[in-house]
């Protein structure tokens, strides 16, 4: 990878491990992140929960493929009430029961903290999106609010390049070496913060989980599924719904926000017209998020 290096520089910035914002950051240290919870769902796989704020609404927060509490935290920086964030089965400290799985286990584990939490709305993120069609699918009236960050598959497989990527990713994390799993993770940042204080900071917290926690087998046969036979089931959904997308992003085709845009009855969709938005434009998608759900 050209001008890419492992390991770090010095001032690559944060060395603590947990759960913490994961959007751009300076080199300095962060501060010391909350601790997690393990609960034991009804179905009985335990998952990690974080849950911060106060009073109502109760809003869950479905992490991507390979990602957590830590990425999906700044999602809900600017939403009132109480915010629960989870790893589903297989990510950070949740249980890894036998596998293969597919979307209707993490419709599931979706599901219980919802139910846990008292949660009316719900964010999902790439994965998290797809376990939030599937379970939309089971019960299209669970939520009163709906937020799908960058879906990535509806009722079709992902293509070859996620694959790819994925399979790279469950590879490095299982070989133990910090440096191809960091190979893999930078391609989630923008060319132009590779490299930086904040780029580093970034990294070395994704790294940091990784290493620590590892990846389940049993998500090896996810980028092969789709959640849904078919993204009509999706039109009994009735619930205010925003469907954000982003032009040029090989993981998440925009083709499947309009789909799945077209699908909800009433969905909201705003593409972005290159990828990185958590990078290039986040303070517009901090409002979005937040004037949407808290409107």
């Amino acid at each position: 990878m050209r001008g890419f290096r492992w390991p770090p520089p010095p001032d690559g910035g944060p060395r603590t491990w947990g759960p913490g914002p994961g959007g751009p950051r300076t080199g300095r240290p962060a501060l010391p992140e909350p601790e997690t919870e393990l609960v034991t769902t009804p179905h009985g796989v335990r998952l990690e929960r974080l849950v911060t704020g106060t009073g109502d609404p109760v809003t869950v927060f479905a992490h991507g493929f390979g990602n957590g509490i830590a990425t999906t935290r700044p999602f809900g920086s600017g939403v009132t009430g109480r915010k629960v964030f989870f790893q589903f089965r297989g990510h950070g400290r949740s249980d890894a029961p036998a596998g293969p799985w597919n979307y209707l286990d993490l419709a599931r584990d979706l599901r219980a903290i919802a139910d846990l939490g008292g949660a009316s709305r719900a964010f999902g993120a790439s994965l998290g999106a797809g376990a939030l069609c599937r379970l939309l699918a089971e019960s299209p009236e669970r939520f009163e609010k709906l937020v799908f960050f960058l879906p990535a598959v509806l009722d079709q497989p992902r293509g070859p390049v996620a694959r790819e990527r994925f399979t790279d990713l469950l590879e490095a994390v299982e070989s133990g070496d910090a440096s191809a799993v960091a190979d893999v993770v930078s391609l989630e940042l923008p060319t132009a913060v590779r490299n930086t204080p904040a780029g580093w900071s970034y990294l070395r917290q994704r790294l940091d989980q990784l290493l620590r926690d590892g990846l389940a087998d049993g998500l090896a046969t996810l980028p092969e599924q789709a959640p849904l036979r078919d993204a009509s089931v999706l039109s009994a959904v009735t619930a205010p719904a925003l469907v954000i997308g982003c032009a040029g992003d090989d993981l998440h085709p925009v083709e499947v926000a309009e789909q799945l845009a077209g699908a909800l009855p009433q969905a909201t969709l705003h593409v972005y017209d290159r990828p990185g938005v958590l990078w290039t434009e986040r303070a517009d998608l901090r409002e979005r998020i937040s004037g949407f759900l808290n409107e």
